[in-house]
Formats: structure tokens, C-alpha cells, sequence
């Protein structure tokens, strides 16, 4: 039986291609748009000179318009009129750009320049990933009238959740993007960004950079979610929308929680009745630069992985934007690709229906250490005393987020599926295996672990990783979390460790939909960083103006009364 939905996208496809050739070599006209202060920004309109109106799609970029012509001209080729601009302080517009802080004031701006234009026939559409991505939430929230749908890739609507999770800074992704959006002219980049992503103080790191970006001070000097980053979280104005949303992520996406957490907002949320029944979540095996296709980071999720982004964007422009709509056919409110299976399946909702949590307990003699240490995993809770796994957490020499290699230096780690094996030989790293799986385990929905710890110093970081061991030995990194230990009650409100005292703390794993096959072993790993992913934790509670540096002995308990524990959403069958 053919999915209606694959089979609307193959229609839109054809429907698209037959039109290519036509748009190919269609050029555009730039316009100078005016926004309420006066500056300019440089705006292309792509348009069939033989369409009088059509719905428009817009797409706002930091990243050069020039670099959009080809999705351009696949809009016009599909009966729609294309507006392609820089944003401010980019390109070829006017103004400095300060990231994200005039986004929806100008994508207002702009979407009341297109109303008003001959080929407008008034209804608006909005495109693109990340930052282009983000804007788009930012013009929706000020409700520009025109704008009818938007469908945001991998980004978010609370920007202190996209750098911040548990406490701790996505450090090398926020400051290798600000060092190349705000390089001065002249001004040449670090040639070691080890050493610059292992500078202290973490305030400074602008200045190990190469030169001053004061909103990048002022993104570490605010770990906290207060009223710094107000102006940023649109989570509480996203429900009141009245508006179809096409959400798109990847597992491996640092984004992938806040993109989900925007679907399941809009879907259970919003207090219009029917945008929440026009919602949709795609959610594949992808990181940040792979949406749509098969080979992630070392593993190739096959041909079932590939698919075509901008075929689906247009096939839910068709539904909602164009007039009259050119698809009027049912869709899955979620399509999500089970890992392993390597399969795309449907749901009503995300976490999926028919799936709970069930806990696997950490347990081991003591000695947890590498993966050629005692650690086990199961679904059973201890029974005796074990005794309490011990690692040291050095600030000079934090666990890597990945293996380090000759082409993949410390800091081009990545957040894509690596063999972990290089990293659980180290001591630092506590290695938690089953045995080898008899019926397979299939899991969806979001994940997390539970652990039982206590730490020698003020403050301290456990990172877990959720893995799939092959039977070749393969490690492959499913999920991570990471908290630091003095926001273990509350981000808002940090409070420091006692030494040696027992703390219970959740680590959020992230969405996460994955079969552990027959002969493989489910595991967990635990270590005191994830660098430079997020930021390492000097371990002395003095937060990003802290230069000293601390040692700590952490440890993970497991016995009767301190239970350690991943919380899986088992489909209820096994």
C-alpha cells in the first residue's frame, strides 16, 4: 500500500522538476527594502513573469542570499514567487548585525513590503534551518498579517535552550560561530582553536579569539535562563499562533530538543484548536548538516534515511500556502526513523503512543573504568551492596566528546555517530554494558538517566552517553545528556556541592527512537565532560569568571538504597 504521504511529496516532486527547467536560468530582481529605522536591506525576487500573483515564500538568511538561488528557483518552479534577503548586517544589507536582535522587527518589515506588492496575492510563506530557521519563529510571534505558515528546520523559539543544557555551554558551537560572523576586516582567525576553547576564564573568550565580541561575553557571563535572555524565549508566545508549522530535526541535531519541544508545544498547546491539529514533526537519523541524507558522522542509516527536504517543505506549502491549495491529503502528525531498523514510522503524537518507561540499572564491582572494566546493565535493581564507582574529573585533560583523531583535532568534534571505543579507554570514563541482546530492544520517545553521585569539590559535570555496541564492537552514540552539579534543582538558582554528600540527578538524554538488534548490547557511559561540545567544568563553582581549577573525584553509586538508572520508552510488546 503506497503512504499517502510519501506519494503527495513524489506528486509535488514531479510536479516540481517538470517546472526546473523553465526556473533554471531565471534571474532575479533586487529590491531595497526599508525597515522602520531606515536601513536597507538587499532583497531578490525570483518570479514566473508569466504568473501575474502568487503566494510568496520568503526566505530571510545571514549566510548570503546568493547561496539560496537554487531553493529559489524550485519555489517558482512550484507556482510560487520567491523573496530571497540578507539580513541585517550581512550581504549586501545595511546595518551590524547583532544575532537575532532585530530578526522579527525586520522579517515584519519585510512581510509587510511584500503584502503590499503587485504579485503578492497576500499570502505568506517562510523557509529554512538554524538561524533562517529561527527567524522565522521571531517574525511569526509579531503576527505580521500575510503570514500564513512557516516551517523552521532545526532551530529554536528559547535561544538560552539551544546554547544551554543542564547548566552547561554549547562553548565550541557558539564561539567558532561568533568568531566567523564578527571577524573584523583584517583580522585573521585563531590558528589554534584548542587553545582557544580551553581558555579561562570562559568570559575571555573573545579575547583568545583575537578580538572583542561583547554579545559573546554576554552569552557566557548569563548561564543562567533570567531576565537576560527574555527578548529570546518565545516559548510562552508561540501558542497563541494560528498558524500551520512544519517542524524538521535530527536525532543527532543539537537542536533536536528544542525543535521536538516546538512540536509537542503547538501540538498540545496552542489554544487555537485547529493549529494544533496542522502540525507536523519530521524527525530523522540527521545532524546539524545532514537533514535529508543517509551517511551521518561513520554510520549509514540507508537509502530509507534520504530524504528530500525541500520536495516535503513544498508539498506543505501546497496544502497551506498556495490558492486554492494544491494538496488536500491527510498527514501523519509525526514521522519519526527508528535507527537500527532503519525505518520511517507514524504517530499521532511525539513520544509515540504504546511505548513507557522502563529503567536500566547501573551496577558493577567497583571498578566501572573503561570499557574493559566490570560495569553491567540490566532490568533489575540491586539486591546487595555494591560497592561505588570512582573517576577523576581534570579540567586540564576533560573527556572528549568524541575520538580524537589526526582529521578530527579536539575541537572539530562532532555531535554526529562516532565509534566511541577510543574514549572509554579512558579511566575517566565509566562504561556500563549489557549482554548481548537474544530478541531485539526497540525504544521512542525521550530519554534520561537518573544517577545517584557525589563529587570531592564544589561543583562537578556528569555527561552520559546512550550507545549501541555491534557485535563487530562498533560503538555507536545514540543520545547525551549533561548536567552541572550546582544546577541539579534549578538553572534559575545554583547551589554548590558538599563534598563527599549523595545527590540524586536527571540527566536529559533528548528525543531519541532506535532498535538495539539481536546480538548487540545496549550501554551507558558516564564522565565528568563532554568537550568541547559543552564546555568543561573547573569544578570550583566560580562560574565563567573562574580561573582556578579543581580535581574532582566523582562517583557514581549503585546499591540498594542509591540507584543509577537510564529511563528508556520501551515499545510495550518487550
Amino acid at each position: 500500500m503506497i503512504n499517502p504521504n510519501c506519494f503527495c511529496i513524489v506528486v509535488s516532486l514531479i510536479s516540481i522538476l517538470a517546472g526546473v527547467s523553465q526556473a533554471a536560468d531565471l534571474k532575479p530582481t533586487t529590491a531595497k527594502v526599508v525597515m522602520r529605522d531606515g536601513l536597507v536591506l538587499a532583497t531578490d525576487v525570483y518570479r514566473d513573469s508569466d504568473t501575474e500573483r502568487a503566494s510568496v515564500v520568503l526566505v530571510r538568511t545571514p549566510y548570503n542570499k546568493d547561496r539560496v538561488a537554487g531553493v529559489a528557483r524550485r519555489f517558482v518552479a512550484a507556482g510560487y514567487v520567491a523573496v530571497i534577503q540578507d539580513c541585517r548586517g550581512t550581504g549586501a544589507s545595511e546595518g551590524k548585525l547583532i544575532p537575532y536582535n532585530n530578526e522579527g522587527q525586520d522579517g515584519y518589515d519585510t512581510i509587510e513590503w511584500i503584502s503590499r506588492q503587485s504579485w503578492c496575492n497576500g499570502r505568506i510563506g517562510m523557509w529554512g534551518s538554524s538561524y533562517v530557521g529561527a527567524v522565522q519563529w521571531q517574525a511569526a510571534v509579531e503576527k505580521p498579517p500575510g503570514l500564513v505558515t512557516i516551517v523552521p528546520r532545526a532551530t529554536w523559539s528559547n535561544f538560552y535552550r539551544n546554547l544551554y543544557l543542564g547548566g552547561v555551554c554549547r562553548t565550541s558551537l557558539i564561539a567558532r560561530w561568533a568568531a566567523g560572523r564578527d571577524q573584523p576586516e583584517g583580522a585573521t582567525p585563531p590558528a589554534d582553536w584548542d587553545k582557544v576553547l580551553m581558555h579561562l576564564p570562559l568570559s575571555e573568550t573573545d579575547q583568545a579569539i583575537g578580538w572583542s565580541i561583547p554579545w559573546l561575553k554576554g552569552i557566557y557571563m548569563h548561564p543562567e535562563p533570567n531576565g537576560y535572555w527574555n527578548r529570546l524565549n518565545l516559548t510562552d508566545q508561540i501558542t497563541d499562533l494560528k498558524m500551520p508549522i512544519q517542524h524538521v530535526v535530527g536525532y543527532y541535531d543539537f537542536f533536536s530538543r528544542e525543535s521536538v519541544g516546538n512540536f509537542m508545544r503547538m501540538r498540545n498547546d496552542a489554544r487555537d484548536s485547529a493549529t494544533r491539529d496542522q502540525q507536523q514533526l519530521i524527525l530523522g537519523p540527521w545532524d546539524h548538516g545532514t537533514i535529508g541524507g543517509a551517511k551521518v558522522g561513520e554510520v549509514d542509516f540507508g537509502p530509507e534515511a534520504r530524504w528530500d527536504s525541500v520536495a516535503a517543505n513544498i508539498d506543505w506549502f501546497n496544502r497551506y500556502l498556495a490558492k486554492p491549495a494544491v494538496n488536500s491529503k491527510s498527514f501523519a502528525p509525526v514521522r519519526y526513523f527508528v535507527m537500527g531498523d532503519n525505518q520511517w514510522r507514524e504517530a499521532n503524537n511525539w513520544p509515540p503512543a504504546g511505548h513507557e518507561l522502563t529503567r536500566f540499572f547501573l551496577h558493577s564491582e567497583g571498578k566501572a573504568n573503561t570499557r574493559r572494566g566490570n560495569g553491567r546493565l540490566d532490568r533489575h535493581a540491586p539486591t546487595k551492596s555494591e560497592p561505588a564507582d570512582t573517576f577523576k574529573a581534570d579540567p586540564a585533560d576533560p573527556t572528549p566528546a568524541c575520538p580524537v583523531t589526526d582529521s578530527r583535532p579536539l575541537h572539530a568534534a562532532t555531535w554526529a555517530p562516532v565509534d566511541q571505543r577510543p574514549i572509554e579507554d579512558r579511566d575517566d570514563v565509566l562504561v556500563y554494558r549489557s549482554e548481548p541482546l537474544t530478541q531485539p530492544l526497540t525504544f521512542a520517545g525521550n530519554a534520561e538517566a537518573q544517577l545517584s553521585v557525589s563529587a570531592s569539590t564544589p561543583d562537578a559535570d556528569w555527561a552520559v552517553r546512550l550507545i549501541d555496541v555491534h557485535p563487530d564492537g562498533f560503538a555507536q552514540n545514540l543520545a547525551v545528556g549533561i548536567i552541572r552539579g550546582r544546577y541539579r534543582d534549578s538553572e534559575l538558582h545554583p547551589k554548590p556541592l558538599t563534598a563527599g554528600k549523595f545527590y540524586s540527578v536527571k540527566i536529559d538524554l533528548g528525543p531519541v527512537a532506535a532498535t538495539i538488534a539481536r546480538g548487540h548490547r545496549l550501554q551507558v557511559d558516564v564522565s565528568g565532560a563532554y568537550f568541547p561540545l559543552f564546555d568543561r567544568n573547573t569544578n570550583t563553582g566560580e562560574g565563567p569568571t573562574g580561573k582556578r581549577t579543581l580535581v574532582s573525584t566523582e562517583k557514581v553509586y549503585h546499591d540498594k538504597t542509591h540507584l543509577s538508572y537510564v529511563l528508556l520508552p520501551i515499545k510495550k510488546s518487550e
